[in-house]
């Protein structure tokens, strides 16, 4: 009999196991900028909560309007996304950079909180990497903000030590000092999340670093112990100075291997006989050249998958493949190089490194963007970067992978647009609104605080950011004048005149409101067939909309609303009057501007789509 068993049991394990990897799901979770909210602090009470005993600790509203990400909301809207992959039974979570809002200590503490609650309660395995915001420095640095919200309405400096900050009593409250707003370091960020990924665990089939010496064929949990210390995954950057790689790979369920890449670099700086170092924002762009020991490893990474059988899922916080539709050089054309972020757009040497080396899928955030990116080669190589959205900006969401069997994977964007609790903090906003207001100092839109869900929030959030930071900051201002208040009307008539009169002048009487006063913007009526029925600002507000949320925003904009931008869009890329300005011109920038337009209304899917992963080819499937 025991015979009998055993000889099933050899036929059947290779069925179960290929039978679990079939629709093996994976979750990714990105820049979700978590504040621990309810903390406690050790000077600062906190302000209290209407109808609870709770104490917040929050940044004012003004703060988040000029971010590109909220720093309070993201509390419960991390909550709510864990709830809903719990209640779809996926028990693995990747979480791609940007965790926390500054890796500060008190923050990094709550994050683990969180997620050690949801497994236990829910047996879910989570898989860290890190972000230019966690940690933003190698080590532990003093630091705070100026701009939490205090009593009577006024910010409230918080720093972890004295001495970092000058205060003005008529905008602020006395300086609080709270050692847990230090920026953490490496050390910090392993102490703390070493459960979740960065060290080995022994449910783990296999756990390795870029410096381990064993293979998978010698592996036990004690060597991989010992090759996690931090004294063991280290590389020189100066004399007498190593910096940590987090970078591991995990074997969390058979025959799948989660590469998670530490894609900070930091380059040593002197600055009064003190050392600094830059910021890894720049992402692959500078750690190619930084870390030439990840690569390699990365290459050898993707061999062994492939020649074991494994289904390899890279992911690190950085993106691989241009993230703007293909549309950075006319990006650059229009507002400038070093604008929109531009930056960060890897160079194209990254796609084809990692393509070579046979990663074929990346999973990305750092941009707060919706996104798909699909790199193929004459020789057979292809990448395909998924850019993973915030849960902190417009439109809020979360990407499922399933893969369907060993040729294809499914991938899904779901948006989590109704949060419990999102408007918990609403009547301190008023308190801070009504300080703004009696003293004469900026305010903000109080209109945002009319939403009735978490998505509305966010998107009322993008369209105060477009007014009060993108365009002011980043767009030329003559470019401004002349089109935000055209309506569509004045835009066609313009795209299809011929004559040398082009009408391309701004309108003496506009002026650019950056002040705290939203600009006004046409009443929503995306159906209207009438171009007259909008503006140039609202045009700009959809241009944002697509470009953060992709083709998860066009519902909201409209199917009438984007067949009229469709139609503007072809009339001016038709005139080659406009085409051939001078590049200065409005008439060429009015050029530039639509065909970056249309690059990012036609991308690739980035919905709901699947993978062959054979091939590369990405194709769109019905929600």
């Amino acid at each position: 009999m025991t015979r009998l068993f055993l000889l099933v049991s050899m036929f059947w394990l290779p069925v179960i196991y290929a039978q679990k990897s079939v629709n093996l799901k994976v979750a990714f979770v990105s820049d979700i900028h978590f504040q621990d909210n309810y903390a406690a602090y050790e000077d600062f009470e906190g302000l209290p909560i209407e109808g609870g005993s709770k104490m917040a600790k929050i940044r004012t509203m003004a703060a988040q309007l000029h971010s590109t990400r909220l720093f309070n909301e993201n509390y419960f809207a991390l909550r709510a996304t864990l709830d809903a992959i719990a209640a779809r039974g996926i028990k693995l979570v990747a979480l791609p950079g940007d965790y926390t809002d500054d890796g500060q200590l008190i923050h990094v503490k709550g994050l683990a909180k969180i997620l050690k609650e949801y497994t236990e309660k829910y047996d879910i395995s989570f898989f860290i990497t890190t972000g230019n915001h966690d940690p933003v420095g190698p080590f532990l640095t003093e630091a705070g903000k100026t701009d939490f919200l205090g009593k009577n309405g006024k910010n409230q400096p918080i720093f972890s030590k004295k001495g970092l900050h000058k205060e003005d009593f008529i905008r602020e409250n006395p300086v609080v000092i709270e050692t847990g707003l230090a920026k953490s370091g490496y050390k910090e960020i392993f102490g703390n999340l070493k459960d979740f990924g960065f060290f080995p665990q022994k449910r783990y089939l296999y756990w390795e670093t870029p410096f381990s010496k064993y293979t998978e064929a010698n592996y036990s949990f004690k060597k991989a112990k010992k090759a996690a210390k931090i004294d063991k995954r280290s590389y020189k950057i100066a004399e007498n100075l190593q910096i940590p790689d987090a970078s591991y790979l995990v074997e969390p369920v058979a025959g799948l291997w989660l590469l998670a890449i530490d894609g900070n670099s930091y380059i040593l700086q002197e600055k009064d006989e003190e050392q600094s170092f830059s910021s890894a924002s720049v992402g692959y762009n500078q750690t190619i050249d930084q870390k030439k020991h990840l690569f390699k490893w990365i290459e050898s990474v993707a061999e062994r998958a492939r020649k074991n059988g494994k289904k390899l899922i890279a992911f690190s916080h950085y993106p691989a493949v241009d993230f703007n539709d293909n549309a950075s050089a006319e990006i650059e054309g229009l507002l400038g190089e070093n604008k929109w972020q531009l930056e960060r757009v890897p160079e194209e040497k990254i796609a084809k490194t990692l393509a070579n080396a046979d990663v074929k899928l990346h999973v990305a955030g750092h941009m707060h963007i919706n996104d798909t990116g699909l790199r193929t080669y004459e020789n057979g190589d292809f990448i395909v970067n998924i850019q993973t959205p915030s849960l902190g900006a417009y439109i809020p969401a979360y990407k499922i992978l399933t893969f369907k069997g060993s040729k294809e994977l499914e991938v899904q964007t779901i948006p989590v647009t109704d949060v419990p609790r999102f408007d918990e903090f609403f009547p301190l906003y008023k308190m801070e609104h009504e300080f703004l207001t009696q003293n004469e100092l900026p305010v903000w839109d109080n209109t945002i605080l009319e939403s009735k869900n978490y998505l509305e929030f966010t998107t009322a959030h993008l369209k105060n950011l477009v007014q009060l930071r993108f365009l002011p900051e980043d767009w030329p201002a003559e470019f401004q004048h002349f089109l935000i208040e055209k309506t569509g009307e004045e835009l066609l008539a313009i795209a299809g005149t011929n004559t040398e009169d082009l009408n391309l002048k701004a309108k003496n009487s506009i002026a650019i409101k950056t002040s705290e006063k939203p600009l006004k913007s046409s009443k929503n009526t995306p159906f209207s067939s009438d171009f007259d029925s909008w503006t140039g600002f609202d045009m700009v507000f959809d241009f944002y909309r697509l470009r953060s949320a992709d083709v998860l925003a066009k519902p909201y904009i409209g199917a009438q609303r984007l067949e009229q931008y469709r139609q503007l869009q072809e009339k001016v890329l038709k005139n080659q009057r406009l085409k051939n300005a001078p590049e200065s011109s409005n008439a060429h920038k009015l050029w530039l501007f639509m065909s970056i337009f249309k690059k990012f209304m036609n991308g690739q899917p980035a919905d709901h789509f699947k993978i062959d992963l054979d091939t590369g080819a990405v194709v769109p499937l019905e929600n």
